[in-house]
């Protein structure tokens, strides 16, 4: 393929990139120095720095940081499991469905399943414990959150594992290692970039979670991606909602910087 073959076919690429991704970023931008009022300021910026809005982000990074984690210590045994079973891409296939489901849908089927007379608190009753407040508490919001996330954890760990060498283990096992040992020295460190990248799909969106926060927390945890559809729905302050969104797009941009892959030089391809 030409040159000029390669730059014609980029065209829409780049086209898409510039109109979905750069122009609501430049726009975002643009409306985070503007006051409620339409007068150009500062104070946006200024207002972010104060403890209602740090203490935003501090909930924010906390709550991303344990659904990350809890997906991360379900997902990874999944995955191995996943690579030894015999029809392993129907079993993948069961673990993406969910995602096609609408995520509000999701929302409100737990919410019938942790309300006051639903599933959970039936087994509780059943089992000898009693009616409990199970919807609107961090154990519910972690709950949901860590299940809408899991398949996107899952796959690139999957991914990994599956393009990893068997022999590998094998010549440890071979070597006298035990099987704690081949996983932690061996094959943990082989498929780091599927949990890199598995994190990166997990904690990036979770920092910015609302509608959960709203359905299954009942707004007794605050994030920043509440304070965003607060400002933008109800204050109609879109210059302070413009900033917070600012803020959380350098994040993610830190959070994929030191959590990217980098390739060392010489490696094998």
């Amino acid at each position: 393929m030409t040159r000029r073959a390669r730059t014609f076919y980029l065209i829409p690429y780049a086209f898409w990139i510039l109109l979905f991704v750069i122009a609501p970023i430049v726009l975002i931008a643009y409306y985070s120095f503007f006051d409620i009022d339409g007068n150009f300021t500062f104070s946006n910026y200024v207002n972010f720095f104060t403890p209602v809005y740090l203490k935003m982000m501090v909930s924010s990074f906390w709550y991303a940081f344990l659904i990350m984690l809890f997906a991360l210590l379900i997902s990874y045994p999944t995955a191995l499991v996943l690579t030894k079973l015999k029809h392993k891409q129907l079993w993948l296939l069961l673990i993406i469905l969910p995602t096609w489901i609408n995520l509000l849908l999701k929302a409100y089927a737990f919410m019938g399943i942790f309300g006051t007379y639903g599933t959970a608190n039936k087994f509780l009753e059943f089992i000898g414990i009693g009616t409990k407040q199970i919807l609107f508490t961090d154990f519910s919001f972690l709950f949901v959150s860590t299940y809408i996330f899991i398949p996107f954890m899952i796959l690139p760990i999957y991914n990994a594992l599956e393009e990893m060498n068997p022999s590998l283990t094998h010549a440890a096992q071979d070597l006298g290692a035990t099987r704690w040992t081949t996983f932690w020295r061996v094959v943990f460190p082989i498929t780091l970039d599927g949990v890199k990248a598995g994190c990166q799909a997990v904690f990036i969106p979770a920092l910015s979670l609302f509608m959960i926060t709203r359905l299954i927390a009942g707004n007794r945890v605050i994030t920043l991606g509440t304070a965003i559809e607060e400002h933008f729905l109800v204050t109609q302050d879109w210059g302070m909602g413009s900033t917070i969104g600012v803020f959380l797009i350098i994040a993610m941009f830190i959070i994929m910087f030191v959590s990217g892959t980098k390739r060392k030089k010489g490696a094998v391809k």
